[in-house]
């Protein structure tokens, strides 16, 4: 008598009623300005639109219209204080994506990468 294996069939890297999103969202995090915004998001903390300009030395209006673009699709959280914005990151999932998104790089190149 033979037992037969049934393979296994791989589920897909992105499920298809999560397609528009999935793409909209790495749209969004495909941009070098908006991932220093995450990044500073992330080292730093809390901070206000000043303090993201100072920071980074990028204009008022490209640091808002980033900021928009992150907040739009939930990657960051407004919270007024006064007259003044603050912003923090919203996606706990970032840390985890980047991470792997990295160490990936890294390993196809060796760790040559260079970091500015």
């Amino acid at each position: 008598m033979t037992t037969r294996v049934h393979a296994v069939e791989p589920a897909p890297l992105v499920p298809e009623t999560l397609l528009e999103a999935a793409a909209r969202r790495l749209r969004v995090l495909g941009d070098p300005v908006r991932l220093r915004l995450l990044n500073l998001l992330r080292t730093r903390g809390e901070l206000s639109v000043q303090e993201i300009v100072d920071a980074l030395g990028i204009r008022q209006p490209n640091v808002s219209k980033h900021l928009g673009q992150l907040a739009r699709e939930g990657l960051v959280e407004r919270r007024r204080e006064g007259v003044h914005v603050r912003y923090r990151l919203a996606d706990p999932s970032l840390a985890g994506l980047f991470l792997l998104l990295c160490r990936s790089l890294e390993a196809e190149t060796d760790g040559s990468l260079k970091q500015p």
